[in-house]
């Protein structure tokens, strides 16, 4: 240990109580950024996964141009190719496939517009969560081809129930009129009041009878064991599917470009929040500017005397310098393991926000939300207050250089 090191550590305690305050003041401030960093990336990852094990999947694959504009007659012709091929890739959990039309539907009293989606009712009910979300009568079975499960607000549109009859009429693939009358399973409720209102799904090889499909679907649905995983599976799909077996007319997507709406909720959520921990680390910052200021201030004449007998300013600098770094040192390792292990406690238990059910339940979110701790959670705060109090302590640290030797041995 370096003899400037050995007194910068020294000379912090000479004032313990000023240091424990500044100490304290920092680890308060690493620890909240641990913890609402973990907490608002858990959040994320949690709205995510609950979002796209609903509907969509964390990728797709699809006919060209299908995102955008959902005809009928963008399919994929070979699903078994797909399938064959999807086993092979490392990062995906499951996979299922899916046809869709838009239709009429009628019951005895009422008639309206939806989107009937064929599923495969075994791959379906081990991809997504539909079979979780059925509160009333039950899921489709494997066999099932002309029963539908529908959601809670169009089942009250259109005032039926269980194995009660609607009628579907529609276009086919082919042009040709899809119509037919199914029976009514299971009546789910997913919390999206958009997707309960306007989805009632069938089994696949039914919707393909109906209209016309022959062996082809709409879209490959794939979930991942993870989020980090996407756009490995991703990238994996277009180099060694789409690129060598000479696919051009298909395309995969992720959950980005399938939901934007989410990701922009979510990158608007996160700027409100960087704003606020700006906030934070810069009162923090005031703090350590406010203790060095007032420490060089109150040791002007020491430091007169050290240069009167021969130490450099620039020395003297250093010297505060290595003071600044170790009390903020020891305030961040301090933060960051507080911050963890609070984090760590409601990573297991959750966090539970009276008030906030109705509002949650609305996009499929469960009421207790977990943080989660990460590398990343875990010093991304921490680091910016390092770098923001090491500098907030350089102003002062450099009214040593314009020090006089006899003027600071005369002062105070």
């Amino acid at each position: 240990m370096s003899v400037e090191l050995k007194m910068a550590w020294r000379n912090i305690w000479r004032n313990p109580r000023r240091t424990l305050l500044t100490i304290a003041a920092i680890a308060f401030a690493c620890m909240i950024l641990v913890f609402m960093l973990s907490f608002q990336l858990g959040c994320y990852e949690t709205m995510i996964n609950t979002s796209v094990k609903i509907s969509t999947g964390h990728l797709k694959i699809q006919a060209k141009g299908y995102l955008k504009d959902k005809k009928m007659r963008l399919v994929i012709k070979d699903p078994d190719q797909i399938a064959t091929f999807l086993d092979t890739i490392k990062g995906i959990d499951t996979y299922t496939f899916r046809a869709n039309g838009f239709c009429l539907v009628s019951s005895d009293q009422r008639t309206y517009g939806v989107v009937v989606t064929g599923i495969d009712p075994i791959k379906e009910a081990h991809a997504l969560s539909i079979k979780s979300l059925v509160q009333k009568g039950r899921y489709l079975k494997e066999d099932e081809a002309y029963s539908a499960l529908i959601g809670t607000h169009l089942s009250h549109n259109l005032k039926v129930g269980i194995n009660d009859e609607i009628t579907l009429l529609g276009q086919g693939r082919d042009g040709s009129i899809a119509a037919a009358v199914l029976t009514i399973k299971g009546i789910f409720n997913s919390g999206i009041d958009e997707f309960d209102r306007s989805v009632i799904m069938m089994g696949l090889k039914g919707f393909q009878e109906i209209f016309s499909m022959g062996k082809s679907v709409h879209e490959a649905v794939i979930t991942t064991h993870s989020l980090g995983d996407v756009s490995l599976v991703k990238q994996n799909i277009q180099d060694n599917f789409f690129k060598t077996k000479g696919q051009k007319s298909l395309v995969v997507h992720d959950w980005m470009e399938i939901m934007p709406g989410l990701l922009q909720g979510i990158q608007m959520d996160l700027v409100s929040g960087i704003i606020m921990y700006i906030i934070l680390v810069i009162v923090v910052a005031f703090s350590i500017f406010n203790t060095f200021l007032m420490a060089i201030l109150e040791r002007t004449r020491e430091f007169g005397v050290m240069m009167a007998i021969g130490t450099s300013p620039s020395r003297i600098t250093k010297l505060v310098m290595l003071e600044s770094v170790c009390i903020t040192i020891v305030g961040i390792i301090l933060g960051i393991i507080l911050g963890s292990l609070v984090t760590l406690y409601f990573q297991s238990n959750g966090v539970f926000i009276a008030g906030t059910e109705d509002i949650l339940k609305q996009y499929g979110i469960p009421d207790r939300l977990y943080p989660r701790l990460s590398l990343i959670s875990a010093s991304a705060g921490p680091l910016v207050v390092f770098l923001i109090t090491v500098v907030s302590s350089l102003f002062p640290a450099l009214k040593i250089r314009k020090l006089k030797p006899v003027k600071a041995m005369a002062h105070g």
